[in-house]
């Protein structure tokens, strides 16, 4: 398995493990991460804190240079919120653990020129399913529904 991914499920894992949402992510800047962070809106009663906001918060301000060079590994298909963050930042490259449960703006992303690595990873499939499943409402409320 990708180290990095592998990383951002330990992040999800924290994260279910604190009473959240288990969706991790790490931010990669030559083969080193630079941020991490999982979806903490339950745990700090945020609107905003999905698991790639929180990453790319704990890896504090860069140079654009830096982003340019960046990695961002979620294992989730990011929403629109957080593919607008990386557009926004020129992140170049996204892997994505799993999309099935959830398909952020992936095509969206490609056409302004990211190139957008879905894993299917089987582990992340199976997080997000259990956890739909046994919190439905709360999973709902995180993506707006």
């Amino acid at each position: 398995m990708d180290p990095f991914l592998k990383a951002a499920i330990d992040e999800a894992r924290l994260g279910l493990a604190e009473g959240g949402i288990p969706i991790g992510s790490v931010l990669v800047i030559e083969n080193e991460i630079v941020g991490r962070g999982h979806n903490r809106r339950v745990q700090n009663g945020s609107v905003v804190l999905h698991a790639e906001m929180d990453c790319l918060e704990n890896a504090g301000r860069l140079p654009a240079a830096s982003y340019q060079r960046a990695t961002l590994y979620s294992t989730l298909s990011p929403c629109d919120m957080c593919s607008g963050a990386a557009l926004l930042y020129g992140i170049p490259r996204v892997v994505v653990g799993e999309n099935q449960t959830f398909q952020g703006p992936e095509s969206y992303v490609r056409e302004r020129g990211v190139e957008v690595t879905i894993a299917d990873d089987q582990e992340c499939i199976d997080l997000m399913r259990e956890f739909i499943a046994n919190c439905p409402e709360l999973w709902n409320e995180d993506i707006g529904e």
